[in-house]
């Protein structure tokens, strides 16, 4: 008899985790709360999808932030060649670029929904959409002693989970008959595309942990307002570093939390782009009601004497010129007023008036770009979502939970979180394949039960 397998949650990994489990043999149905498949992954990647990064196993780890031991399993068995050459064997173009990024050929994410969609189409899954799932339903073991952590005892000194799954209740009433259930819910980040944290109230039902869940991968919030003027300015190559304040001056305190290389963006309210969404994930729940010390190092490919003399040389091609003009080959143009204001120069001092202590202190805030950090950006703009289901009660190589028989999870409703660059979708594919396979494998043998 072909088991019955439920996924709820029609994104990246519940579709792969449907997919994987329809391999392996069983029936399965896919519930999709919204109209169509794959709402977030439409517009990830700003409507591209980056759906994994060309890099071996090791290196995905490494970009993993949260629980990374627990996803060695999950990412060893369902590498990114693995993803890619799904996706390539099902007639999708691939192209890899900066950083390893993979995205469709074609630049569409529609196409990546498309091809999954193509899958479950061939394998026979069964698509539910505009169904919401409102609870899981579950059975008490009643034909064995029960022990210690709500599992029960069975032969050769063996335990199982006091409860197994029975299948799953729908919000119009009805009930869903399963063999095992698959919970790829998402997060809460982007709320409008379905995930309100359905996942996590399911988890705790069935007896779970939930880690909070916080806004990660989302643009930081600063206490300086004139960031307003250089909204829309993107800078390329700098270097920042974000720690705990000094109590004094404008120096991070320690160890810095996070230090990082690339892209950043200011915004109205503060700082985006892919360094600062990076820097968020290493911050996002724990920023102190002082803040955090943001610097950036404007020029990271000089040092200080390099650009000290950069600075000399400039002054001298400009000596005609007062210091709020002559900074044009150095900086954005976009950016100039607010240098000179934070330098402490007066803006009409003549280039050559300008003394050595003040040329240092430009020096200074060149290569020191100094931002407190109050807060983030919420689950509207964030990204992904930190925190979720604990991994301590499940099992990482299928994704099965420890506390009811027949229960599994996928993807973001996960406390698991990795950088940018498709390693979180990467983790969706892993973990999604891992709880697909392991909720279609799993042991249906289940006469000896009955209700209580």
């Amino acid at each position: 008899m072909r088991k019955r397998v439920v996924v709820i949650g029609g994104g990246a990994a519940g579709m792969y985790a449907a997919i994987a489990a329809a391999e392996e043999g069983s029936e399965v149905i896919l519930l999709e709360k919204n109209e169509k498949l794959g709402k977030k992954l439409f517009i990830t990647g700003k409507g591209r999808c980056n759906l994994t990064n060309n890099c071996d196993t090791q290196t995905v780890l490494q970009n993993v932030c949260t629980n990374r031991k627990f996803l060695y399993s999950a990412l060893g068995s369902c590498t990114s060649a693995d993803v890619m050459t799904f996706f390539e064997e099902e007639g999708m173009r691939l192209k890899t670029e900066r950083g390893g990024r993979v995205f469709p050929a074609s630049d569409h994410s529609s196409d990546v929904i498309r091809t999954l969609e193509k899958r479950l189409r061939t394998l026979g899954v069964e698509v539910l959409l505009d169904t919401e799932a409102s609870g899981i339903g579950l059975q008490e073991r009643a034909d064995e002693d029960t022990g210690q952590g709500g599992q029960t005892n069975v032969k050769k000194g063996k335990k199982r989970p006091a409860r197994f799954i029975t299948g799953v209740y729908r919000k119009d009433g009805s009930f869903l008959e399963a063999d095992a259930v698959v919970v790829a819910t998402g997060g809460c980040s982007y709320p409008q595309t379905g995930s309100t944290g359905d996942g996590y109230r399911f988890a705790l039902s069935c007896g779970h942990e939930v880690s909070k869940p916080v806004p990660a991968l989302v643009p930081l919030v600063t206490r300086e307002t004139w960031v307003r003027e250089l909204m829309g300015l993107s800078l390329r190559n700098v270097e920042v570093k974000l720690g705990q304040m000094q109590e004094q001056g404008t120096d991070i305190c320690g160890k810095p939390w996070y230090e990082g290389f690339g892209e950043m963006l200011f915004t109205h309210f503060g700082v985006s782009g892919p360094l600062m969404l990076s820097a968020s994930s290493f911050v996002t729940g724990r920023i102190p009601q002082e803040g955090l010390r943001l610097l950036i190092d404007l020029k990271p490919a000089l040092t200080r004497e390099q650009l000290d003399a950069r600075l000399l040389r400039d002054f001298e091609e400009n000596k005609n010129r007062i210091f709020k003009n002559s900074l044009d080959a150095l900086l954005p143009a976009k950016m100039i007023p607010v240098v000179v204001r934070l330098s402490g120069i007066r803006p009409d001092t003549p280039v050559n008036g300008i003394t050595r202590q003040e040329r240092e202190g430009l020096v200074r805030l060149l290569k020191d770009f100094p931002l407190t950090i109050i807060g983030t950006r919420g689950f509207q703009e964030a990204i992904i979502t930190k925190g979720g289901v604990d991994i301590k009660g499940i099992r990482p190589r299928d994704m099965s939970s420890k506390y009811v028989e027949g229960l599994y999870f996928a993807g973001e409703v996960l406390d698991v979180d990795a950088l940018t660059g498709g390693f979180n979708l990467q983790i969706a594919w892993a973990t999604g394949k891992a709880a697909g396979a392991g909720a279609a494998g799993m042991s249906s043998d289940r006469q000896t039960y009955i209700l209580t």
